[in-house]
């Protein structure tokens, strides 16, 4: 079965509603080659073994967003849905092997059982991922810190310039230049 229904394929009818893992009620038909319209009669015919947490019909704002998203079909015109689609849990999809009794129902609920599992194993591992992040984040928060101070340092503007050089003696103020200007002749002074 693994050639005729790839978990890829499973995987990608697996959405998320109301906090939940659904498949539609229309992939699952495809998926077990039977219609719709007969999927739901026979899951109707024992509806005692599929409670709200196995199964739920969507809502029409529900049904109105997988429209846009997906490309359900419009309820009204030709070929259209009638009715609301149902979303069927992991626990639901399990329950309907036992409802449709066929070889094609076993061997899909299976795959599709191995989609579920899967899928929890990535959402497992992803938060594994994230826990472990967290934990080097905090655990070398502190030294990182500390290069990062060194880096600010380094960036900041220096305050104070200095000079590199000769320096440059300043001019005596004009009271003190009287006592210091020359007579025009070399070497002697006039005071």
């Amino acid at each position: 079965m693994e050639t005729l229904m790839p978990l890829e394929r499973i995987e990608k009818r697996i959405l998320l509603l109301r906090g939940h893992k659904v498949m539609l009620d229309s992939d699952l038909a495809k998926l077990y080659g039977v219609t719709t319209f007969n999927l739901n009669k026979a899951v109707k015919r024992n509806i005692d073994r599929f409670p709200k947490d196995f199964m739920f019909q969507l809502t029409s704002e529900e049904a109105g967003i997988l429209r846009f998203q997906i490309g359900i079909s419009k309820s009204s015109g030709r070929g259209g849905r009638r009715y609301l689609p149902y979303a069927f849990t992991e626990q639901g999809v399990a329950m309907l092997s036992s409802v449709l009794k066929s070889n094609r129902a076993v061997q899909v609920n299976i795959a599709i059982m191995r989609a579920f599992v899967r899928l929890r194993e990535m959402i497992a591992s992803h938060k594994d991922l994230a826990r472990r992040f967290d934990e080097l984040e905090k655990k070398y928060d502190k030294q990182f810190k500390v290069i990062f101070d060194a880096i600010r340092e380094l960036m900041a503007p220096a305050t104070t310039r200095r000079r590199i050089g000769f320096q440059r003696e300043e001019l005596p103020s004009p009271k003190h230049a009287k006592r210091l200007s020359t007579t025009g002749k070399k070497g002697t002074r006039n005071e």
